[in-house]
């Protein structure tokens, strides 16, 4: 590959000019021809990965347009040294988890605890809890609350009895904040 020092008024040009793409990788300006796609089509599952990129996107640009959202991303991108609008994006890629569902101290009484560990990239909004018995009917459902701030763990306090001998099944569904989901489940008998 040839290296060529441009003229300064060049260096900052970055996308289409005609037939050619200039990109930047870090310091260094690449130029391409413009790939020719007319005889390409696309696969269901590009279709679908372009559509998903679409509404990141989407997402990204809500963000910036309001100024709570924006000053909140601003601070995690400064700190990365990342655009906010690609920081948005990838948080839209990327789904939280429920790394863990603690069952140790519940044992079917109100007021006993369930504790959830659960991550994201960049930050989980919520995490809803669900408690039905073994026929599938919902015993009881609520936010867990982060405790303590900032630390990834959950913890939820059941609110009602469950007779010896049931089964209850525990789903738990952590969001992010711009609405990806990841659900886990575990079962215990009481």
């Amino acid at each position: 590959m040839a290296k060529v020092k441009l003229n300064p008024i060049l260096e900052q040009i970055r996308g289409q000019v005609g037939d050619l793409v200039f990109k930047r990788y870090g310091d260094e300006v690449v130029i391409t021809r413009k790939p020719d796609m007319s005889n390409i089509v696309p696969s269901p599952a590009q279709l679908a990965h372009r559509e998903r990129f679409r509404q990141a996107t989407v997402y990204g640009k809500l963000v910036l347009a309001d100024p709570d959202a924006k000053a909140f991303y601003e601070q995690a991108a400064d700190a990365k040294g990342t655009p906010v609008l690609a920081l948005t994006v990838a948080d839209f890629f990327n789904a939280p988890s429920v790394d863990e569902i603690d069952l140790s101290s519940y044992h079917g009484q109100a007021g006993d605890p369930i504790s959830v560990l659960a991550h994201d990239d960049f930050q989980v909004q919520q995490v809803q809890v669900e408690l039905s018995n073994g026929a599938g009917n919902t015993l009881e459902s609520g936010l867990a609350v982060q405790t303590p701030p900032a630390s990834g763990r959950w913890l939820y306090t059941a609110s009602s009895e469950v007779a010896p001998g049931e089964t209850v099944r525990i789903a738990v569904t952590a969001v992010d904040r711009p609405g990806g989901t990841d659900m886990e489940s575990a079962e215990k008998i009481i």
